[in-house]
């Protein structure tokens, strides 16, 4: 979920939660709309803050057994469930250790276990990012602007439509490149050239074959997607 600081991204969020009023649609998660059973919602709803929200000061069971007891887990289930969590999250030698105290590839450690769930649990994960490249691994996008849907699909059909390809060429004379008649960059070690599409790529090869011995073809990224589709720069 895709867009710059005030374009609508943490209002919609806190509308799935029940924590604001809609003016308008429908909200619906698992098969259950939000208007008529927000309490099921809730109880399938987790939410993870940009910046933590844990004690730095406790330690890592200290927090996670003060969180438990907020949902009713203690005692001998806090304990089993803990150990699950433990197994799944590879943190048992970090159990005792202060949260503040944990390296930043410690703390980070959830997201790869978040993608585990997502592909073996079926869970859906709605993320807000600035960072394109976890927008560029996510199954499906939407870009949000002056709280309107901009654009929406998967990377590559928003590729396909807002963005070109691009031809890296390597190994040639400026000369040679110039004689195509097209705009270029020049790079540390060869042009790239920008094309609309694959198949004006596939075009510009076979009638030009004495350029292509060294070249690759790249596709726009989400960063170009996100420039076309707003005239905005996500940072």
């Amino acid at each position: 979920f895709l867009g710059v600081n005030g374009a609508g991204k943490s209002t919609t969020i806190n509308i799935m939660c029940g924590q604001l009023s809609k003016d308008g649609g429908s909200v619906v998660m698992d098969a259950h709309d939000l208007d008529k059973d927000m309490d099921f919602i809730k109880r399938e709803l987790g939410v993870v803050f940009q910046s933590s929200v844990l004690d730095s000061a406790l330690s890592v069971y200290d927090n996670l057994e003060s969180r438990a007891a907020l949902y009713g887990i203690t005692g001998t289930a806090f304990k089993k469930r803990l150990a699950e969590l433990a197994e799944i999250l590879d943190f048992e030698d970090l159990l005792k250790r202060a949260v503040g105290k944990l390296s930043g590839g410690q703390r980070r450690r959830i997201w790869n276990v978040i993608s585990d769930f997502r592909k073996n649990e079926n869970m859906t994960v709605f993320l807000t990012t600035h960072y394109m490249e976890e927008a560029a691994d996510a199954d499906y996008v939407v870009i949000i602007d002056n709280g309107k849907i901009a654009a929406k699909g998967t990377p590559l059909e928003l590729k396909n439509i807002y963005t070109g390809d691009y031809i890296t060429i390597y190994g040639e004379e400026e000369e040679n490149i110039k004689k195509l008649g097209m705009e270029y960059e020049k790079l540390r070690n060869g042009y790239r050239l920008f094309v609309p599409n694959t198949k004006a790529a596939t075009d510009l090869i076979i009638h030009n074959p004495q350029l292509f011995q060294d070249y690759e073809i790249t596709k726009g990224k989400m960063d170009d997607v996100f420039l076309a589709v707003t005239g905005k720069t996500l940072t």
